[in-house]
């Protein structure tokens, strides 16, 4: 009885230490992945998070579960900012949401960018949102063309392009890489836009 009243006091504690073991792999790995890249070794991660290899692996058993915990809130912000965009009933209006909101997010966290636009991802999870994601994307596409305020020769390889352009904005600050994100999204949509701007009537706000 002595030792089931104590695991039982026990256990609290371990499953608190096992919770914090994990909130640490997951900021180790963010922060690495954003700046070193996803090939970052595992034990790198471990110990920088402050454990052993051994924790790693009870946790994250491969490198995709590890990438897909620790960019689960982007994948999430990412499918809302999409699914809010394609719902816009103006499409020029949610093209630019799109542009504006991605490009924030790209600039807070460059690791997960990586991740969505590797040519062979790394976790299955993030291959089937950038599928799922890109197919809306091509649809916000083709309304705002068919709106006429998209260039006609643009498409989603465009949008792709412009996720990758935006991995280059650097900046000594995470506010200042912000700033810089969002002046690079307006440049975008005024390249994007149909009208140049001189000549349109209305505004996409």
């Amino acid at each position: 009885m002595s030792q089931i009243h104590t695991a039982a006091h026990a256990s609290p504690v371990l499953r608190a230490d096992a919770a914090e073991n994990r909130e640490s792999l997951l900021d180790a790995a963010r922060a690495l992945f954003a700046e070193r890249g996803l090939d970052v070794p595992m034990r790198v991660v471990a110990r920088e998070a402050g454990v052993g290899p051994a924790t790693l692996y009870r946790r994250f058993p491969t490198r995709a579960s590890l990438i897909e915990a620790a960019f689960a809130d982007e994948m999430r912000l990412c499918r809302e900012i999409v699914e809010d965009a394609s719902a816009d009933r103006d499409p020029w209006r949610g093209f630019c949401m799109f542009l504006r909101r991605i490009g924030e997010l790209n600039a807070r966290n460059q690791g997960f960018t990586e991740a969505f636009l590797s040519t062979f991802p790394a976790s299955e999870e993030i291959a089937a949102h950038r599928v799922s994601m890109l197919r809306s994307l091509a649809g916000l596409c083709r309304r705002a063309q068919a709106a006429g305020a998209l260039r006609a020769d643009a498409g989603v390889d465009d949008l792709v392009l412009i996720l990758q352009a935006g991995r280059g904005v650097t900046a000594t600050t995470p506010e200042r890489r912000v700033l810089a994100a969002r002046r690079f999204a307006e440049l975008a949509i005024d390249a994007f836009r149909a009208t140049p701007p001189g000549l349109r009537d209305g505004d996409d706000r």
